[in-house]
């Protein structure tokens, strides 16, 4: 006997429970936008099924299994109950296509997860996607009904970055940094972060000094070649050049320079190669003080040409530079030093930096702060352009995504980022398929934690695929959804003006939105959505 249940995309299905939501069966879409629903299933014996979907979307619609992947650290130090479960153990994960039939186990619940794909060709108006399932001669169908309204949302405006790994790539598929074989994953990459919303990429002009052990180092992927000759300094920005046409082939147009110091305070240099008197060597590194002479005379040589290099190639209205990496109120002075090399050489661009400590602003050392969504109050209307991040350590109320958490949590954010005004998301975790600190690589099917220390889902988002190219996790998909959240919402306020699109965000809810009060609720989450929709219909009747 085979079992059905129709669900959203909000559902995280595990195969060992019967899933306890309510029956999802009918959405609202622009025809500019990406939709998920799933189908939970069960038999009470070992089945293959055959699926076939029918609807007048034609290819546009999209089957994927729904994997369970094992979390040795589910959850974090002190991360709060609104959790699926704590326990080690699989979580619903992975998306893989649908290839031939689809098997189920007796007894247990497999997830049937469908994506309707962006199509200026689709239908409009109320349109049905049905679902059927056969096996041994019998059948059984479910269905969907899906609005597609006559109507864009408009383009994203906010600036997302989800820091690109390229070593990563390169580690994982063994490959050479720089061969063609290499860029041809990479754009793969880049390609599926830019479908899902992001939009600026960490750009390796140097090996990215983050998350390296104390003199460990990275793989390098340093995109600026530096040549040394009798003591001078030359550049050559082909690998940069290539970089960043394949980044506008995908349509990423923001780029996001590596850091110029060390993380967690600015100490050290990042690794830097250069072919000195024809031979090839590391001149900078962690045996080099960050603020030194010997390192602010390389940026000094390095500035006037990577920037006439920017300018030439269009690119310098769109670029931010950095200093360094979530530095702490006991490292204010040494960051003060780096700040002041980097303001008084790059100051013509935008600095960014990953910070909580409200007094680096206050005291002028970044220009754009990016603190995180549990420290972003004391930020809110008092900075000029309102940036916020979370990752390992935001695990208390705030939204996140790991895999332990409920994917509404995941989804929040996109209402949270629009009540807010704000301008830029920052995630450091596309593809770190290493352990904590670079010390090893893993793999990410069966490690997922980064060796223990990260909770499952903070390092990653995307997985390897046999062919170079990634296969997607459930997260990411109700990520964007978020993201197309806020875009709708922005849609609503150019029709009805920002109070009464707020006015419909916050209707019925207890407390006023914020980044660490939000309903806990996956219906609420989908009838938010469903009302700013409506009322976006009825605007465009009058």
């Amino acid at each position: 006997m085979l079992k059905i249940k129709p669900l959203s995309s909000l559902v995280k299905v595990f195969s060992d429970e019967e899933p306890q939501a309510k029956p999802f069966e009918k959405l609202s879409i622009f025809r500019n936008e990406k939709a998920s629903m799933q189908i939970a299933l069960t038999s009470d014996c070992d089945c293959k099924l055959a699926v076939e979907i029918v609807s007048p979307f034609g290819d546009a619609v999209k089957a994927y299994v729904v994997e369970e992947l094992y979390s040795s650290m589910p959850v974090g130090k002190g991360q709060d109950d609104y959790t699926l479960r704590k326990e080690t153990g699989k979580f619903p994960e992975l998306l893989r296509p649908l290839e031939g039939e689809l098997s189920l186990t007796a007894g247990k619940w497999t997830s049937l997860w469908l994506s309707v794909d962006p199509n200026p060709a689709l239908p409009t108006g109320e349109q049905k996607i049905e679902v059927i399932l056969k096996c041994d001669g019998k059948q059984e169908k479910t269905e969907f009904a899906v609005d597609v309204i006559d109507c864009d949302l408009p383009e994203q405006t906010l600036l997302y970055t989800n820091w690109f790994h390229s070593d990563c790539l390169a580690t994982y598929y063994k490959v050479e940094v720089f061969s063609d074989r290499y860029w041809e994953i990479v754009e793969s990459y880049l390609k599926t972060a830019r479908e899902y919303g992001m939009n600026v990429v960490l750009t390796p002009i140097f090996t990215p000094p983050l998350d390296t052990k104390k003199g460990g180092e990275r793989l390098t992927v340093q995109l600026i070649k530096v040549t040394v000759n009798n003591g001078e300094y030359s550049f050559d920005f082909a690998n940069l050049d290539k970089w960043i046409d394949t980044c506008h082939r995908v349509g990423i147009d923001y780029f996001e320079m590596a850091h110029f110091f060390t993380q967690w305070g600015a100490k050290k240099c990042p690794k830097i190669v250069a072919t000195v008197d024809g031979e090839e060597k590391k001149i900078f590194g962690w045996n080099t003080k960050g603020a030194g002479k010997q390192y602010k005379a390389f940026l000094t040589a390095l500035a006037p040409k990577l920037k006439e290099y920017l300018r030439q190639k269009g690119v310098a209205d769109k670029v931010f530079f950095h200093v360094s990496d979530e530095p702490f109120a006991g490292v204010i002075r040494q960051y003060r030093k780096a700040s002041e090399i980097v303001k008084e050489l790059f100051g013509d661009f935008k600095i960014i930096d990953a910070l909580s400590e409200y007094k680096f602003y206050q005291k002028g050392l970044v220009e754009l702060p990016i603190p995180a969504t549990d420290h972003i109050s004391a930020y809110i209307g008092n900075v000029k352009e309102l940036w916020t991040y979370y990752c390992s350590a935001q695990v208390d109320r705030v939204a996140n995504r790991f895999f332990s958490m409920p994917s509404q949590r995941n989804r929040i954010l996109g209402c949270q980022l629009y009540k807010y005004d704000v301008k830029g998301f920052l995630h450091w975790g596309y593809n770190f398929w290493y352990k904590r600190l670079s010390v090893g690589e893993v793999d990410p099917y069966q490690e997922t934690a980064a060796g223990g220390q990260f909770p499952s889902g903070d390092s990653y988002v995307v997985y390897p695929g046999t062919d170079g190219k990634p296969l997607i996790s459930l997260r990411l998909r109700v990520f964007y959804d978020a993201l197309q959240d806020m875009r709708a919402l922005q849609l609503a306020e150019s029709l009805l003006g920002r109070e009464k699109t707020l006015e419909i965000l916050e209707q019925g809810i207890d407390k006023p939105l914020t980044f660490a009060e939000y309903p806990h609720s996956d219906e609420w989450q989908l009838e938010v959505r469903e009302k700013v929709n409506d009322a976006i219909k009825q605007a465009l009747k009058n």
